[in-house]
Order: C-alpha cells, then sequence, then structure tokens
C-alpha cells in the first residue's frame, strides 16, 4: 500500500522512536501526559487476514507514526523539567528562525507574527503537540514550523491581492522565495491527503500559475 510505503520511508514507528530515543514506553506516554511531548502524526489499525496451505489466520495490530525529528526533541526533554520549560525552549526556537529569514529578506506585516506572536505561539504550541505538524512539516521542529508558517503568510498575501493586478518585480521575488522556503519545509503528505494538502495549493499550484 502506498500509504505504508510512505510512512515507512518518512517516519518512525514508536518502537522505532523509543529506541533511537532510549526511553521506553511508558515514558513516552509520560511525557504526552505533561504536554511536552507531540503525540503521533498517524495512527493505523491493520486488520489482516491470512489465507494459506495452514488455514486462514487473522491479526488486528495498531500502529503510531512519529515525526523522525521527534527523536532530537525526546533527547532534548531530558535537561528539562515541566511543559513551561519545554514552551519556551519551542518558543525560543520559533522566535530564532522568524529572525534569521527576517534578516535574509523573508518577513510579513501581519500581526500573527508581530503584536500577536505571543498568542499564535501559544496556538502554534497545541498544534505542535497534537502531532499536526508531524504532518505537514518534514521534521515536525520548532525551526520548520516557523518557516512553514512565515512562507504560508507571505504567499497567501500575495497571490491574494486582485487578478487585474500584475505582480510587481518585487512580490514576485518575495513570492519565489516564500515558496522555495515552504517547499524546503513542508513535508510531502500522504498520497490521500496530497490534493488537499499546503504543498499541492501553495507550492505546486502556484509554481504553476505564476509560472515561477
Amino acid at each position: 500500500m502506498e500509504l505504508i510505503r510512505y510512512l515507512s520511508d518518512c517516519f518512525f514507528t514508536e518502537q522505532q522512536l523509543l529506541a533511537v530515543s532510549g526511553i521506553d514506553a511508558e515514558e513516552l506516554a509520560a511525557l504526552q501526559r505533561r504536554s511536552m511531548m507531540p503525540r503521533a502524526s498517524y495512527r493505523l489499525r491493520l486488520d489482516v487476514s491470512c489465507d494459506s496451505f495452514f488455514g486462514q489466520h487473522e491479526e488486528h495490530k495498531e500502529m503510531a507514526y512519529y515525526a523522525r525529528g521527534y527523536a532530537s526533541w525526546i533527547g532534548l526533554l531530558q535537561s528539562l523539567h515541566g511543559d513551561a520549560a519545554a514552551f519556551r525552549v519551542f518558543a525560543e526556537r520559533y522566535r530564532a528562525r522568524l529572525t534569521q529569514l527576517k534578516a535574509a529578506g523573508l518577513c510579513t506585516d501581519n500581526p500573527k507574527l508581530g503584536a500577536g506572536l505571543d498568542e499564535h505561539l501559544r496556538e502554534e504550541w497545541r498544534h505542535f503537540l497534537e502531532g499536526t505538524y508531524g504532518i505537514c512539516t518534514k521534521t515536525g521542529l520548532p525551526e520548520e514550523i516557523a518557516s512553514k508558517e512565515l512562507a504560508t503568510l507571505i504567499i497567501r498575501d500575495i497571490i491574494g491581492k486582485p487578478v487585474e493586478q500584475a505582480l510587481s518585480t518585487r512580490d514576485r521575488i518575495c513570492l519565489t522565495l516564500a515558496v522555495d522556503l515552504l517547499d524546503t519545509a513542508s513535508g510531502q503528505f500522504a498520497p490521500h491527503e496530497k490534493e488537499r494538502s499546503s504543498r499541492h495549493l501553495l507550492i505546486d499550484e502556484v509554481r504553476k500559475n505564476y509560472q515561477l
């Protein structure tokens, strides 16, 4: 199945994550209960039926898949005490990435990343803990989440301008940079998700429509 192949290529199963991180399932669950560690991005229920010379056999199994970047996040958590400290590190890394991108010429006037950044970071943290960013970014880590959010805001702002209004040279350059940034940060998405994904709508379609 394409879905299982995609998950196997791009994610860790829970067992793989535990092995790489050096913790056990109870420690992982405890970190999740303490709102320090993201939950799985995908959960599969596998119902397998086999028929052979020896007769029929059935197996039922559930599998959880995590973004591979979460292994490094678990390593970081070993030195932190509680969700407040974990959130502080998340926010610091997110802000640092925005500062880095601004220095490179990528920025936005959107209040979400300005006056409203503190509130926005709380919302981003919630999505992070839910495992959402393990789906739509490659690593699920704060730096890529910041890159994705900034790129998305820039792209939507530029393509949201009236159709009859031709893009200025500056807008075209900004759009190209933002699409490229989103491409580097964005996950590939599962086969059944691609048509509705931000990768399809804000990378593939924008490149095609604006001939980038």
